[in-house]
């Protein structure tokens, strides 16, 4: 008799599967609760410890790690001397090995989780049988996931046996499962240990949200993958309320648009363009904030995003609906708001109620380059206003201090090398991604008055989010009539700019802290 050992914490649809595997002749050996369930529901299951000569120990810590077990996952079939091996030791083969884990996540998951709970669900025996399993694939078919259940017997009433290949995919997708959850408790323990996070290796692990339809071009397949441990202020807490499903290009852009909002204390609008802010306002409410990022750029805006860190309200809405947007996301909607919206077939209304919360523990961004990968703690500090100073005769008034500060939010989320010029809360000019900083300042001088007429930089402010490497920044600054600039400073040219803001009139204040984007 063909011999199947089952063990699971997630009970799903395990009943009907030893039913199926009884039917074809299986002998099931099963442990704990899992046994429970099985003899309740009339399955015809033996203990382990019938096969193992030993009651579970240790509170059932102990109950399969045992020669009896192993040795009839791993006993190669193929091999005389195993197989001679294991009959001179009475341990009878195991075909069929179906277990998942000790819910390690679910655990952790909880709110009041305590460190001795969340210890306890560390499966030690589970990963053993599946790694054992999983190994020695050609033999044993190892069945971590119940959505696979339906399918093995299938395919086993078909063809009277598991096929090559199948086995194949199940050993490649048990090792997937014990890498994951080893993963989540090395992350867990390196935090209980308040372990360096960049350490000599680092594994990674994600779930799968959602397939997407395909990635930035239709010729990329592509999907989202969520971490699991959540944190505040994330994506992953969004709920779609109305339109088409979210894309590759939506999600990156949704991104780009929440980290700037989380920025602001006021009320705040960030507009964003293929992952480029192309608005961005603050004001007394949602209706001020939004209208001063739409007129910064109304051509840009079109097919964009709009992120907002307050509640939607019917005004709003009213404005938003005049052009076509890609993605609303607030934290909220009144309700004759979301009416207003939803009148547009196609456009994605999001709601986040931590849109506009700052994440509640570090973090670090990734980039994946060819052949690596490279970690850095997240951008997470805007100034240090101890470090803060005036470096110029003229200082600045607090009317362009609360605009240098606004300034330097957004530059700090625009593409290297970024300029942002600002006014009375709105970012009038974005210029970014230029390889000189003065082309950067020229990009975004030239698009406010582009958009919002001739002569509207003057009486601005400007930000950068580098130093100044040359003074010709300065002199295009006066030019555009700024009067205020803030920057990190640190050019071994520093006075050169110094001297030209003196000469002109002109506030500068230097930051000491640097924002590169790339």
């Amino acid at each position: 008799m063909k011999r199947a050992l089952i063990s699971v914490s997630d009970k799903t649809g395990v009943v009907e599967f030893a039913k199926g595997l009884e039917e074809l002749g299986y002998e099931i050996i099963s442990t704990g609760g899992t046994y429970q369930a099985l003899r309740d529901a009339k399955v015809h299951a033996i203990s382990v410890d019938e096969i193992t000569g030993f009651a579970e120990c240790l509170d059932g810590r102990v109950k399969t790690l045992h020669p009896a077990v192993h040795g009839g996952i791993l006993a190669v079939r193929g091999n005389v001397e195993h197989m001679e091996h294991i009959k001179s030791l009475g341990i009878v083969p195991i075909n069929i090995v179906a277990v998942n884990l000790y819910p390690f996540k679910k655990t952790i998951l909880k709110e009041d989780v305590t460190k001795d709970e969340a210890i306890e669900n560390i499966d030690i025996g589970g990963p053993a049988m599946v790694r054992s399993a999983a190994k020695n694939y050609k033999d044993v078919a190892i069945i971590t996931d119940p959505a696979d259940y339906e399918k093995i017997i299938d395919e086993m009433k078909e063809k009277g046996a598991i096929c090559p290949e199948t086995k194949l995919y199940l050993s490649a997708k048990a090792f997937a499962h014990t890498a994951s959850y080893d993963t989540l408790i090395a992350e867990y323990m390196q935090e209980l240990a308040g372990m360096e996070t960049l350490s000599d290796t680092v594994t990674l692990t994600f779930e799968k949200k959602s397939g997407l339809r395909y990635g930035e071009n239709p010729h990329q397949n592509a999907a989202y993958y969520s971490q699991i441990r959540p944190m505040k202020g994330s994506l992953n807490g969004a709920e779609q309320l109305h339109g088409k499903e979210i894309s590759f290009n939506n999600i990156n852009d949704l991104s780009g648009a929440v980290a700037l909002l989380k920025e602001f204390d006021k009320p705040a609008c960030v507009c964003v363009k293929h992952s480029v802010p192309c608005g961005v306002g603050e004001g007394d409410n949602v209706y001020e904030a939004y209208m001063k990022a739409y007129e910064a750029d109304p051509v840009s805006v079109y097919g964009g995003i709009a992120a907002l860190n307050r509640t939607l309200d019917k005004q709003t809405a009213i404005e938003m609906n005049k052009i076509f947007l890609e993605i609303v996301i607030a934290p909220d909607f009144d309700e004759d708001a979301l009416e207003i919206l939803k009148s547009k077939k196609n456009i994605r209304i999001m709601k986040d109620g931590e849109v506009g919360i700052k994440p509640d523990k570090k973090y670090y961004d990734m980039k994946k380059v060819l052949g690596g990968l490279l970690i850095q703690e997240a951008d997470t500090c805007l100034i240090n206003m101890e470090d803060v100073k005036c470096v110029t005769k003229t200082q600045p008034t607090k009317e362009q201090m609360e605009d240098l500060i606004f300034a330097f939010k957004v530059v700090k989320h625009a593409k290297s090398n970024a300029i942002t010029v600002c006014k009375n809360g709105q970012a009038i000019g974005i210029g970014g991604g230029q390889v000189r900083r003065s082309w950067a300042l020229e990009q975004a001088i030239d698009h406010a008055c582009e958009m919002l007429g001739e002569g509207v930089t003057k009486g601005s402010v400007m930000a950068s989010d580098a130093y100044f490497p040359y003074g010709d920044s300065v002199e295009i600054a006066n030019k555009a009539g700024i009067k205020a600039i803030i920057q990190p400073g640190g050019s071994v040219r520093d006075e050169e700019s110094i001297e030209l803001c003196d000469k002109y009139g002109i506030a500068m204040l230097f930051t000491g802290m640097r924002h590169f984007r790339h």
